[in-house]
C-alpha cells in the first residue's frame, strides 16, 4: 500500500492547540509553554486518543455492513490489530451514537457492555454524576453487581472438529461474505440454530 500519497503520512502540520502543532511523527511544541496551556494539549490529546477508539469501531461496522467480504483485506491493509478493532466494532455496535456519553471515555463504556441497555444507561449516568474514573467505575461496578456480572462473562471452551479440506474452504467462503472471521461464523450460525441473540455475547477472541 503507497502510503505516501494519503494525508495520514504527510509531513505537513497541523495546529492542535495554539502554537502545539502534529506532523506525522512529532508534537511541536513552542520554547516557553505555559503549564495551563500545557495541560489543555494534553486534555486534547487525550480525547483523540479515546474518539479514536469509537471511530475505529464505527469505520468497521460500515465496512462489515457496507462491503462484506472485503472489508477484512481492508482491514488488514491498513496494518491495524484486527483483534482490537473487532472488540471496538463490538462495543461500537452495543453503543448507538445517542447511547455514548460524552463525558465518560470509551473504556468506561466498555466496562458495560455486556449489559442490558437499561443498565448500561444507568450506570453511565451515575459514573458521569459522581466523576468515576475507569479503575473506580470497574470497582463500583463489582461491588454492587458481584457475581451476577461475572455470569455474564463468557468461559472459553476448546473444540476440535474434524472435516474435509473442502468443507472448511466453503465454511471460510460463507464467512467471509457474511464479513465474519470463521470462528465468529461459526458461533454465530450456533447461536442462530439454537435461538440465541448472539450480540449479547462478548466478543469472540480468534
Amino acid at each position: 500500500m503507497d502510503y505516501s500519497t494519503t494525508a495520514l503520512h504527510t509531513e505537513s502540520e497541523h495546529p492542535i492547540i495554539g502554537a502545539a502543532v502534529t506532523r506525522r511523527t512529532s508534537l511541536v511544541l513552542p520554547p516557553v509553554f505555559s503549564l495551563a496551556e500545557w495541560k489543555r494539549v494534553g486534555k486534547h490529546l487525550y480525547l483523540i486518543s479515546d474518539s479514536s477508539c469509537w471511530w475505529h469501531g464505527d469505520w468497521l461496522v460500515y465496512g462489515q455492513e457496507r462491503y462484506p467480504g472485503k472489508y477484512r483485506q481492508a482491514m488488514e491493509e491498513t496494518g491495524l490489530d484486527y483483534k482490537t478493532l473487532r472488540n471496538y466494532a463490538w462495543i461500537a455496535r452495543r453503543f448507538p451514537a445517542s447511547e455514548r456519553h460524552p463525558r465518560l471515555s470509551f473504556q468506561h463504556h466498555a466496562e458495560v457492555a455486556s449489559l442490558d441497555s437499561v443498565q448500561r444507561r444507568t450506570w453511565l449516568e451515575r459514573a458521569a454524576r459522581e466523576g468515576w474514573s475507569r479503575n473506580r467505575f470497574r470497582h463500583e461496578l463489582r461491588k454492587e453487581l458481584g457475581g451476577s456480572r461475572d455470569e455474564c462473562r463468557t468461559r472459553e471452551i476448546r473444540l476440535q472438529l474434524r472435516t474435509t479440506e473442502e468443507r472448511e474452504s466453503a465454511w471460510a467462503q460463507a464467512a467471509e461474505r457474511d464479513g465474519l472471521g470463521l470462528v465468529e461464523w461459526i458461533t454465530s450460525s450456533l447461536d442462530r440454530a439454537a435461538g440465541l441473540n448472539s450480540e449479547t455475547d462478548d466478543p469472540i477472541q480468534m
